[in-house]
């Protein structure tokens, strides 16, 4: 059974900082690679960073460019997204998955691991960054 949890949220003020942890199991995590997506209130969601498998590419959505780190531990089973300067603008639900998805509601598509597909998604982790 793949499963995400998805960890690390809270609120910040501007200008803070947050450490994601998405832990995955059910799956070899190394063959994948792996993103971070976001729901913010009222908008469609986005993929803000992805990492190959052995983590040797990285992407990012313009608008977190260096300020987002995504990293990964494959002996752990664990994406990390290390979020620095954060502003308002980053409030949003945060959910690890594979890169690639489109949908405009991060956790309702149908997401394949090998030949298991399924609603895959964890329960997010919630951001908000307000004084």
């Amino acid at each position: 059974q793949v499963q995400l949890v998805e960890s690390g949220g809270g609120l910040v003020q501007p200008g803070g900082s947050l450490r994601l942890s998405c832990e995955a199991s059910g799956f070899t995590f190394s063959t994948y690679s792996m993103g971070w997506y976001r729901q913010p209130p009222g908008k469609e969601c986005e993929l803000v960073a992805s990492i190959s498998g052995f983590g040797g590419s990285t992407n990012y959505a313009s608008s977190v460019k260096g300020r987002f780190t995504i990293s990964r531990d494959n002996a752990k089973n664990t994406v990390y997204l290390q979020m620095d300067n954060l502003k308002p603008e980053d409030t949003a639900v945060y959910y690890c998955n594979q890169p690639g998805v489109k949908t405009s509601q991060c956790n309702s598509e149908y997401v394949c691991y090998g030949s298991t597909c399924g609603k895959y998604w964890g329960p997010g982790s919630q951001v908000t960054v307000s004084t």
